[in-house]
């Protein structure tokens, strides 16, 4: 089969057009590069030889393929030189008009065979394609920076494109050793329509001061596994641009959660753009640099002496219970490990035995250390035995009514100046204080699992919760070796209130059919290095539980773009729950 467009043109050689011209001449086509003035093009030809250079120096490639790379790039500043491309891709600054024009000169510059493709991340590309008389030939193209290391590029149709020309420029990614997925013409596409509203609602959970830049951007990293955390993303992404992306979802879509958080527009005035100034939401050691200069090294911690804690009870027998009881024994604590029964209290620490175990199988503990936790930790069937212990933590159900009971019967035995925590991820930590005569003494322990092995805690206060309280749980939180987080006690906390919006948006796209399970779990991990698309996460997680989640999130914001999707909801009804029951968004049961 002839390999697809054998000469592309690339308008506009910034740091987006010079890369994909880089990337396409490695294919070994024929690439003509345009600028808009002499001047530029002979700065942009400069700063491909030297990237080039840097690939060599990193042995991406080699001299030889260098030369070979660079002879088969020329650049100009003659828009012209396009009539002789199969293919123009176009990389110009992203706005509509400027993008139209191009679009409408290419028009009458290039053959009528030729395809004409737009870089835009945010714009639409029918109405770019309406300033052409081709726009069955006119398509996205959308590649990630940097593209030398990104696989990902979006192909985006519009109604008007011909099934051909997508199935060219697909062939053609794959073809530059690219992962293609397919995108209907929306603002955002794929990947940036899921990415800048998670973005976004995190730079306005930062600008209701709920919680600090450093701790919002640890918990995204630390709970969810993503390379960076929102803040420090909009910096490197720039903050211009997030609002502009942005404002153009906000123009398609009319969903207040895309409508720009109003700090956006206050650091965009005042010219604190991220990185590429020197400031954004951190301060940078220079204009480009990636040091943030003022960023804490860890969370700000309340300036409040805490209380003392040796030994500490857990309520429960799930996974929950014993990994945090695990946690706290590896850590040097002793652990009393509460359940209904001593029958499932034993079963408790006997899994709590297990995971020891695998953890020595694995190198990361000694059989000394195995056995010095293990001897800390004492199983119990009554509540009753916890009366002298230091802290508290709840690990039952997920049910407000039990937690409530557990909490009434807790006050009642647990002594004065002891703290009281729930690990509750969607509850209002309010209602089980409340269960309680010392409202002051319960807070929130947000452990993700499995505890031994995930290292952020979202510590959540309340209005009532003592200062000291706080202070004990964030000093302690650190000394038994996870990260805490400190947050307010409003629905999702910090990590659910970021990441089941994006995975509800996610299930909206699918369920309008703009793109498939594959595609959108591939745009994902490609586009932005998730360790899971939000499908695999959502089978992972429970699709009951993540509607769960979604339900108690739309009740507490009444926010319309936060009602859960109809589609997760008719899968739950259908008992289709992801992994647990062999079936969700995937069918596990063939696998």
């Amino acid at each position: 089969m002839e390999r697809p467009f054998p000469t592309v043109a690339v308008v506009g050689l910034g740091t987006m057009g010079a890369g994909v011209a880089v990337a396409v001449a490695r294919s070994g086509r024929r690439v003509i590069g345009i600028e808009a003035t002499e001047d530029s093009a002979a700065r942009a030809l400069a700063r491909i030889e030297e990237a080039t250079a840097h690939a060599v120096d990193r042995e991406r490639i080699t001299a030889g393929e260098r030369t070979a790379l660079l002879a088969r790039i020329s650049v100009g500043h003659a828009l012209t030189a396009a009539a002789e491309a199969d293919l123009v891709i176009e990389e110009v600054p992203e706005q509509l008009e400027l993008k139209r024009e191009v679009f409408a000169e290419l028009d009458r510059i290039c053959p009528e065979d030729t395809v004409l493709a737009t870089g835009t991340t945010a714009l639409s590309v029918t109405r770019i394609a309406a300033a052409t008389a081709r726009p069955e030939r006119v398509l996205g193209l959308h590649f990630f920076n940097p593209v030398h290391t990104m696989k990902l590029v979006e192909v985006v149709r519009t109604v008007l494109t011909s099934p051909q020309t997508a199935e060219d420029a697909a062939a053609f990614a794959r073809d530059l050793g690219k992962e293609p997925v397919a995108a209907g013409d929306r603002a955002g596409f794929v990947v940036n329509g899921l990415l800048f509203a998670y973005l976004n609602q995190a730079a306005a959970m930062y600008e209701s001061r709920y919680a600090s830049r450093e701790d919002i951007d640890a918990a995204m990293r630390l709970g969810c596994g993503l390379p960076m955390g929102p803040l420090a993303l909009l910096d490197l992404i720039g903050v211009d641009t997030a609002r502009t992306v942005l404002e153009a979802m906000y123009e398609q879509s009319r969903d207040k959660l895309h409508a720009p958080a109003p700090i956006l527009g206050q650091l965009v005035s005042a010219g604190l753009l991220g990185r590429k100034s020197g400031r954004g939401f951190y301060t940078y050691e220079a204009p480009g640099s990636s040091k943030a200069v003022d960023a804490a090294t860890g969370p700000a911690r309340a300036k409040v002496p805490g209380r003392a804690v040796h030994t500490v009870g857990v309520c429960g027998s799930g996974t929950m219970a014993t990994g945090i009881a695990e946690v706290f024994a590896k850590a040097g604590h002793p652990v009393l490990l509460a359940a209904r029964s001593q029958e499932k209290a034993d079963r408790a620490k006997a899994q709590l035995a297990k995971s020891l175990e695998r953890s020595v199988a694995k190198g990361r503990l000694s059989g000394e250390q195995r056995d010095a936790a293990l001897a800390l930790v004492t199983p119990v069937g009554q509540y009753s035995e916890l009366a002298e212990v230091d802290l508290v933590v709840e690990a039952v159900a997920e049910d407000l009514a039990v937690k409530r009971e557990l909490f009434a019967t807790l006050d009642k035995i647990v002594r004065p100046g002891a703290v009281l925590a729930t690990t509750t991820s969607s509850l209002p930590v309010i209602s089980c204080a409340t269960a309680t005569s010392r409202p002051q003494d319960v807070i929130g322990m947000h452990f993700f699992n499995p505890a031994p092995a995930m290292k952020l805690v979202e510590v959540v206060s309340t209005v009532l919760t003592a200062p000291d309280v706080t202070a004990t749980v964030l000093e302690l939180t650190a000394k038994v070796r996870k990260h805490p987080v400190e947050c307010g006690d409003r629905a999702g906390f910090i990590v659910n209130a970021l990441l089941f919006p994006y995975l509800n948006d996610a299930v909206r796209m699918l369920q309008e059919h703009y793109a498939t399970v594959d595609d959108i779990d591939t745009a994902m991990k490609l586009g932005c290095g998730y360790p899971m698309g939000p499908f695999e996460l959502l089978d992972v997680v429970g699709l009951d539980v993540s509607l769960t989640i979604e339900q108690v999130l739309h009740q507490e914001f009444r926010e319309p773009g936060l009602a859960a999707a109809p589609l997760l909801e008719h899968l739950v009804a259908a008992g289709c729950l992801g992994r647990k029951t062999g079936r969700g968004f995937r069918d596990h049961a063939r696998r």
